[in-house]
């Protein structure tokens, strides 16, 4: 067996480990990345970039749909090759990954360890049966994988994943989406404007990662307009009859529906890659569901000499977050036992469904849970329904709550479904990482006429309820401390 002895081990070679793996050799020649798949990020092969490219799509068609509105009424028949539209999504998503591939390989080859790699204590990894390595510090980035309820696995290969919808070479006739969440929101409403008939389930009410039941609901309402969407569906039996699957629900009306689909697409969540990792024969702390614990701003867990970041730290599984965690978590595993805070963001996430959903800073259940005794925070709204560029645009939906502390006037978050969702959430993440007030937003530059005015309506709506006028004193006094 194969013995090697390093400064720092990497597990995982997907955004987090590639960029935990870079930020340590800048700190050490002494690196090693261990990897059992394949090498590159899940958002550029199964994930983000190819989910979007399937959207365009859709986008496309639904343009065309939408012309007669403003008095265009195409010519004929718009007809859906689905064929066409998977080779482009695949031509695409493999130009992508070509790119990250690049970066791979131009990794040492005796940087790159191939297998599977289990700890053996706190700082000695075997990976497959071939190698033994001893690193004084290690940094695990195994990723995620998605998860589903066990009795799931009866259908077989008519269950699956966001993964293997990209291996498709045709769209099918119709899909059952389970979670209505990120990726179940956008594939389903994807597929359902590529001709797909698809419904989307949900259990609990939630939509998205919205926690504002005004918006929640609104988005219910909204989306459930443009495709099948029940977010609390009561399902009666599903089972695999032939080459599809029969389910059994009670309709939104409460009677019972009957349908048979091609698949049933899980997205009902993610797991964190550590059950694998023989996390047993570490002292490593863990959570809840068996994730070690991490600093959020050193990604150092209890075990000081090991650092986890990305999907595996269970924290935000967002790529630009996996980013940030790995260039922490490798700089303080090459420097260490020198440890850094690193940069941590302020949060902001986008679900690009139509309209686009979008959170920033806090959310409202934070605020709620942190403010229950005082109710030191308001809420600004909009309605983009009546918003003046969304109306000649004929994308007039959508709502925006923005969130603001009594006495300081500080901008603390923002939930919100509507038009170019995703622009206006940078603007308030941007606001949000500089601690900005409500007051010094308003003093910002805003165009006429850009939806952004509809930002602009919520954080006047803010001002006023805030009581701020041209002012702001001191942090409310009866706020608990930060």
């Amino acid at each position: 067996m194969k013995q090697l002895n390093v400064d720092v081990a990497v597990i995982g070679g997907g955004t987090a480990g590639l960029g935990a793996y870079r930020a340590a050799k800048l700190s050490t020649p002494s690196v090693v990345m261990i990897e059992g798949g394949p090498y590159g990020t899940t958002c550029a092969r199964v994930g983000c970039m190819p989910s979007k490219l399937l959207i365009a799509a859709a986008e496309a068609v639904h343009h065309i749909e939408r012309a007669p509105g403003f008095g265009v009424h195409p010519a004929g028949n718009t007809t859906i090759n689905g064929r066409e539209v998977m080779a482009r999504v695949k031509r695409e998503r493999d130009r992508f990954v070509g790119f990250v591939q690049e970066g791979v390989d131009s990794i040492p080859a005796d940087d790159k360890i191939s297998g599977y790699a289990r700890f053996i204590d706190d700082n000695t990894l075997q990976v497959d049966e071939h190698t033994r390595i001893t690193a004084q510090r290690i940094v695990i980035a195994t990723g995620s994988r998605p998860s589903w309820p066990a009795a799931w696995d009866a259908l077989g290969d008519r269950l699956i994943v966001n993964d293997q919808v990209f291996d498709w070479d045709d769209l099918p006739r119709s899909v059952a989406v389970f979670g209505p969440g990120v990726i179940g929101l956008e594939l389903g409403q994807a597929l359902h404007r590529l001709g797909v008939d698809t419904k989307v389930f949900g259990v609990g009410g939630a939509v998205g990662p919205l926690t504002d039941s005004t918006v929640r609901q609104y988005a219910s309402q909204t989306l459930g307009e443009a495709f099948y969407l029940d977010p609390d569906v009561k399902v009666d039996m599903m089972q695999r009859e032939g080459d599809q699957v029969f389910i059994r629900y009670r309709g939104q009306d409460g009677n019972p529906q009957e349908i048979l689909v091609d698949y049933v697409l899980a997205a009902t969540g993610r797991r964190p890659n550590v059950d694998k990792l023989g996390l047993e024969n570490t002292h490593l702390e863990l959570d809840a569901k068996g994730v070690p614990q991490a600093d959020r701003l050193t990604m150092q867990t209890s075990v000081p000499h090991i650092f986890i970041a990305g999907d595996a730290s269970n924290q935000l599984p967002l790529l630009h977050e996996a980013s940030d965690q790995a260039r922490i978590a490798g700089e303080n595993a090459g420097s260490y036992p020198e440890v850094k805070p690193g940069l941590r963001r302020s949060t902001i996430s986008v679900v690009f469904s139509d309209p686009q959903i979008a959170m920033v800073g806090a959310t409202f259940r934070e605020l709620s849970q942190k403010f229950s005794a005082c109710g030191c925070f308001e809420v600004g709204a909009v309605s983009f329904e009546n918003q003046g560029r969304s109306r000649v645009m004929l994308r007039n939906k959508g709502m925006l709550h923005v969130y603001g502390e009594q006495g300081s006037g500080r901008f603390l978050g923002a939930e919100m479904i509507g038009p170019d969702a995703e622009h206006i959430a940078h603007l308030l993440a941007w606001a949000h990482q500089q601690q900005m007030t409500i007051n010094q937003m308003l003093d910002m530059p805003f165009y006429h006429p850009v939806i952004e005015e509809g930002l602009r309506t919520a954080l006047r709506d803010l001002q006023a309820k805030l009581k701020l006028g041209t002012a702001e004193s001191e942090r409310c006094q009866r706020c608990p401390g930060e």
